[in-house]
C-alpha cells in the first residue's frame, strides 16, 4: 500500500549534544573553534528538525569528524583495562558521533559504526551493576538502529530499535526519570510507525499511536515546546497512515485534531514559521485523503484553495520537495472538484 509521506519532526537530539560537549577539551583550543555555529546568515533553515534523529542545533556538524578522529586514538584495549568504564562512556561518545555523520552525509556503513559502538559499550555494561547508564546506551542503540532501518528501509533493524527502546525502559521510569522516559516513548512510537509502514501493520501503527500518547503525558508546552510539538505531528501522521489502510474516515478526523494541536503550540510557543507551515501542510493533506474517501468535492475544493495559500504566502518556509507535494495536491484536488461541476 502506498500511504501518505507526510512530514516528521525530530527533536534534539541530546545525547549527541552532550557527546560533543563532554569532548571538545580533548581537542585543540584552534580546532575546538569549528564547534560554533554559523549564526552570521540571515536566510533560514527550513529543514531543521526535519532531517533525522541525530538532530542537534548547539554546535556546528563541523566539528564531528576532529571529534570521531580524537575518540578513536583514545580508545585503545589498554585503555579498557584500565578504565573500562570510562571507556564505555567514550564507546557511547563516539556512538553518538558516528550517527551524526551518519545522518549529514546519509552513510549507511556511519550508522552501522554508531551501532558497533553502542555494542561495545553494553559489553562493559550491565543492567544490574550501571543500571541507568545500561539504559542510556540502550537508547542510543535504538536510536542509531531507527535511522538506520527508516534510511535502508530495513524491517530487522528496526525490530532491534524496538527492542532496544524497550530494554531502555526497563530502568527509565515515568516517576524517577520522566523525562528520558518520554523522551523513549516518542522515539519508541516513532519507531513503529516506521515498521508499521514497511510491515504494513495496523497493530503496528496502534503501538506507535499508544506511545505518543504515553509521550504526551509528559511533554508541556513551556517546558517541551518542541517535543510536544513533534509528537502531536507524529502521532497525527500515524493515525493519517493508518486511516488510509483501515479506509476510516474516523481516523483521519483523529489525525487532523493531532496536527491541529501541533499547529497551535507552534503559533503559542513561537517556534520557526516552517514548523507551522508544515503542520498545515500535513493537515491539509490528511484533509485530501478525506476528500477523496468520502468523495467530498466541496471539501477537494476547499483543500485546493488552502494548499494555494501556503504556496502563496509561505513560499519562504518550504522545502522544495514539500512545495512541489503542495502544487501536487493542490492539481489533484482542483481537478476533482472540477470533475463534479462539469
Amino acid at each position: 500500500m502506498k500511504y501518505s509521506d507526510n512530514t516528521l519532526f525530530y527533536p534534539d537530539n541530546r545525547a549527541l549534544e552532550r557527546a560533543i560537549d563532554s569532548s571538545l577539551g580533548l581537542l585543540s583550543e584552534e580546532v575546538a573553534t569549528l564547534a560554533a555555529p554559523d549564526t552570521a546568515t540571515t536566510v533560514a533553515d527550513n529543514f531543521i528538525h526535519t532531517r533525522g534523529n541525530f538532530e542537534q542545533q548547539r554546535f556546528s556538524t563541523n566539528i564531528l569528524e576532529p571529534l570521531r578522529d580524537v575518540l578513536e586514538g583514545l580508545l585503545t584495549d589498554e585503555y579498557r583495562k584500565q578504565e573500562p568504564s570510562a571507556w564505555a562512556e567514550m564507546q557511547n561518545r563516539l556512538g553518538n558521533i558516528f550517527g551524526g555523520l551518519g545522518q549529514q552525509q546519509r552513510d549507511a556503513a556511519l550508522y552501522e559504526k554508531a551501532i558497533a559502538c553502542f555494542n561495545n559499550a553494553l559489553e562493559e555494561l550491565s543492567q544490574e551493576g550501571t543500571p541507568l547508564d545500561w539504559a542510556a546506551t540502550q537508547a542510543n542503540l535504538g536510536t542509531a538502529l531507527q535511522a538506520l532501518g527508516r534510511q535502508e528501509s530495513d524491517s530487522k533493524a528496526l525490530k532491534k530499535s524496538i527492542d532496544a527502546y524497550t530494554n531502555a525502559l526497563l530502568e527509565w521510569s515515568r516517576k524517577e526519570t520522566p523525562e528520558e522516559w518520554a523522551l523513549t516513548m516518542h522515539q519508541l512510537g516513532a519507531t513503529f510507525h516506521a515498521y508499521g509502514k514497511l510491515l504494513e501493520g495496523n497493530r503496528t501503527f496502534q503501538k506507535s499511536v499508544v506511545s505518543y500518547k504515553n509521550a504526551l503525558a509528559e511533554f508541556d508546552a513551556d517546558n517541551h515546546a518542541l517535543e510536544l510539538v513533534a509528537t502531536h505531528n507524529n502521532r497525527g501522521a500515524v493515525l493519517h497512515n493508518l486511516a488510509e489502510s483501515e479506509e476510516n474516515p474516523e481516523r483521519l478526523e483523529e489525525a487532523i485534531r493531532s496536527y491541529e494541536t501541533a499547529l497551535t503550540v507552534c503559533m503559542e510557543q513561537q517556534l520557526p514559521i516552517h514548523h507551522a507551515v508544515l503542520c498545515r501542510v500535513n493537515k491539509f493533506s490528511a484533509q485530501s485523503v478525506m476528500a477523496v474517501l468520502t468523495k467530498d468535492t466541496a471539501l477537494a475544493d476547499e483543500v485546493a484553495d488552502e494548499f494555494e495559500i501556503i504556496l502563496e504566502c509561505f513560499p519562504h518556509a518550504l522545502q522544495p520537495l514539500c512545495a512541489k507535494y503542495c502544487e501536487e495536491q493542490m492539481s489533484k484536488m482542483r481537478k476533482m472538484a472540477e470533475s463534479s461541476a462539469a
